[in-house]
């Protein structure tokens, strides 16, 4: 049988779905190495954003950043709306290890309180674009909204002693008031 004579005949139905599972197979193989929990971060960056997140604010008697959601938050949030800080935090993230390991021998995240406090402090000499860009992801998922994934249980909004607010879209006003009963 020579190769031209060779004709596959797909019913349209068997066409789409092998489109289907190619497509399907695309994207599973395009996910990349990303393991762990997290929709964007390594596990170690993970690790390493919540420690900076902890300097820049500490637990006392309300939560810290990473107890808050704010790593939560900063991932989704450079999975999608913050693409563009990705190249930011990726090599942010890689030098505040770089400046553990010279000064202490050890990841940034495996540091004790104190010299984490001082590797944030030659982060934010060395490199202040990137320090000041966690800083301000980091006080947004705190202080903001829940459902960006930060300021779980609106801890910050009870630290400064705030309501929470409505829900956007809900009815503002209780309709058995002003006469109706």
């Amino acid at each position: 049988m020579r190769r031209t004579d060779l004709k596959i005949r797909l019913t349209r139905r068997q066409f789409t779905l092998a489109g289907a599972l190619t497509s399907a197979a695309a994207i599973v193989g395009c996910r990349g190495s990303r393991t762990g929990d997290w929709e964007y971060l390594s596990d170690s960056h993970a690790r390493a954003l919540s420690a900076i997140c902890d300097q820049i604010i500490p637990a006392d008697d309300f939560p810290s950043a990473s107890q808050a959601g704010v790593v939560t938050y900063i991932d989704t949030q450079l999975a999608r709306h913050y693409r563009r800080h990705r190249v930011s935090y990726r090599d942010g993230l890689d030098n505040i290890d770089s400046i553990a390991h010279r000064r202490f021998n050890t990841s940034f995240a495996d540091a004790t309180p104190p010299q984490q406090l001082q590797v944030v402090f030659d982060l934010e000499k060395q490199h202040p674009e990137f320090f000041s860009l966690v800083r301000e992801h980091t006080m947004e998922g705190y202080y903001g909204s829940p459902r960006h994934g930060g300021n779980r249980d609106a801890v910050s909004w009870r630290m400064l002693g705030l309501d929470e607010p409505p829900l956007r879209g809900r009815a503002q006003y209780d309709l058995r008031k002003g006469g109706q009963s």
